[in-house]
């Protein structure tokens, strides 16, 4: 699938957002429960954030160009990181909420009514969480995961919002309502921790994950009983992209062409075990010594 087509689930995610969010809405009407509003507010931030995902998952998949020669990718982990500080917001906005209602206590009205809308409005998030995810994981798109974590966090909040609102139906305990809201602003900021903390692991150039760099040192390994060598094997992702560079010791008898023939090989088979990967290699004698005081990021010559 092109980087393009992954906007059509930015638009989904949007489309889950207004839906979940007049229900919500209707929900608290109904009922007066802040815990319900806190669910709301939540929407209101899907709603933002998948307004963002739209926005750069449209500049990701933009081609290179001679500002960016190595394409947009990292635009996706602005939409992370942007929708980490939206689920922090949402979250103090519910804790404030809550706690004025401990302090106002409120009775709740026509729960029963108000809980079926709001569980519909969970099951409509459900379902599109999980499109999302399967999408994201099968397109490495990190902007699709963290709005389908985001959206599945929106679920479990729904859930324990229901819970608290049940339980203030069935045993006339109105505090129980404020308390869950705080619970769910608490789990809210978790949430919002790990999306930001994903977001500056991604700008940092950090390394592919580890099943990733597992295949590229078994693809390496085959050519070892060919007789090659290999070192400074380094990689790092950007967004969906995953970038690979290592040197490739050949014997020094060996012609131009031949060690060229060798790297187009190389590349072709790491490139053929993931998708969006680009690979650099650097061909050197393995009888020159120089060759074992290269390895390091910065290159230095005595």
């Amino acid at each position: 699938m092109s980087r393009s087509s992954l906007t059509g689930y930015a638009w989904l995610s949007i489309a889950a957002a207004i839906a979940t969010i007049t229900l919500k809405s209707t929900a608290y009407l109904l009922t007066g429960s802040v815990g319900l509003l806190s669910d709301a507010a939540e929407s209101f931030v899907n709603l933002l954030g998948a307004s963002i995902a739209l926005a750069m998952l449209t500049i990701a998949a933009r081609p290179p160009d001679e500002d960016h020669l190595f394409g947009h990718d990292k635009a996706e982990y602005f939409a992370c990181g942007a929708e980490g500080v939206l689920i922090f917001i949402a979250a103090v906005s519910i804790g404030f909420a809550a706690v004025n209602r401990l302090i106002n206590p409120r009775p709740i009205e026509q729960a029963w009514a108000g809980l079926a809308v709001s569980g519909a409005a969970a099951l409509i998030n459900f379902l599109v969480a999980r499109t999302l995810l399967s999408a994201g994981k099968k397109n490495n798109s990190v902007t699709l995961e963290a709005d389908a974590h985001h959206l599945m966090t929106d679920v479990w909040t729904s859930i324990g919002v229901i819970g608290g609102v049940t339980a203030v139906a069935l045993t006339g305990w109105q505090f129980l309502d404020p308390v869950i809201a705080l619970c769910v602003a608490c789990y809210i900021v978790w949430t919002g921790y790990r999306l930001a903390k994903n977001s500056v692991i991604g700008l940092m150039d950090s390394a592919m994950p580890a099943n990733k760099c597992n295949e590229v040192t078994t693809v390496l390994d085959r050519y070892k009983s060919r007789g090659i060598q290999f070192h400074a094997l380094r990689t790092r992702q950007s967004g969906a992209r995953c970038f690979v560079s290592v040197h490739v010791l050949v014997p020094g008898a060996w012609t131009v062409q031949q060690g060229h023939e060798l790297l187009e090989e190389l590349e072709a088979d790491i490139s053929s075990t993931m998708s969006y990967v680009t690979v650099f290699t650097h061909l050197e004698p393995m009888e020159d010594p120089v060759s074992e005081h290269d390895m390091e990021l910065d290159r230095r010559r005595k």
